[in-house]
């Protein structure tokens, strides 16, 4: 499958407007940002886990990196409740699901190879710093390899924040919202720009937070190997 597979365009996608799409797993749904390749592929999408939902024990071959948006995700390392950010680097193996259920935020085979990082962040105990160099928004680094740089940030309400991707850029909208070249983001929303892109969002009436990944489409991405 390939969806929103040219990164040398634009993308966005209003993921909240979505219908669910069942998952090989019962009780596992998603929806899907982008992709390349099948069943193993290289994605970007939001997954639902419904009550008492769960896979089976897997190994990420290409790693795993996700952001928990709602409830609780639980695996053998712990429970993680909506904030909690999490790296599981290529090779890492464990056995998701989730008791309360839970929305989570996941990219799959998007990390460099042999990067042995682990990460796992619980956001809801950590302070924004204000950026010197944009008026109105507050960072939160969550990690950075010189590869890519991922961080929260905030926006207060009204603010027009510029976002640079020399290398590319993700955001997903957390909370509140953004206006974008006339086109309204809410929760669960996600723009993608490639490399080499610019523009200027406007924060809406209630701020925003957001996920953004910046540096990581320096290089075409690919289709797992088979």
């Amino acid at each position: 499958m390939d969806l929103n597979a040219d990164f040398s365009q634009r993308a966005a996608v209003h993921a909240a407007q979505l219908d669910w799409t069942p998952s090989p797993m019962p009780g596992v749904d998603r929806r899907m940002l982008d992709r390349i390749g099948g069943e193993v592929a290289r994605a970007t999408s939001i997954v639902r886990y419904a009550p008492d939902s769960a896979f089976s024990a897997h190994t990420h071959t290409g790693g795993e990196e996700f952001f928990v948006l709602e409830g609780v995700f639980q695996d053998e390392h712990g429970d993680f409740p909506a904030g909690t950010y999490v790296r599981n680097p290529p090779g890492s193996r464990h056995t998701p699901g989730s008791a309360p259920g839970c929305t989570i935020f996941v990219k799959l085979w998007q990390f460099a190879p042999g990067d042995p990082t682990f990460a796992r962040i619980d956001t809801t105990k950590m302070r924004f710093v204000p950026d010197p160099e944009r008026a109105g928004v507050g960072v939160l680094p969550l990690f950075a390899d010189g590869r890519e740089d991922v961080v929260l940030e905030h926006w207060d309400a009204g603010a027009d924040v510029r976002l640079d991707a020399p290398g590319g850029l993700e955001a997903l909208v957390l909370e509140g919202g953004f206006t974008e070249n006339g086109e309204d983001f809410a929760v669960q929303s996600w723009l993608r720009l490639p490399k080499g892109a610019g523009t200027t969002v406007t924060a809406g009436p209630e701020g925003a937070r957001v996920w953004i990944k910046r540096d990581h489409l320096r290089e075409a991405p690919a289709a797992p190997a088979a």
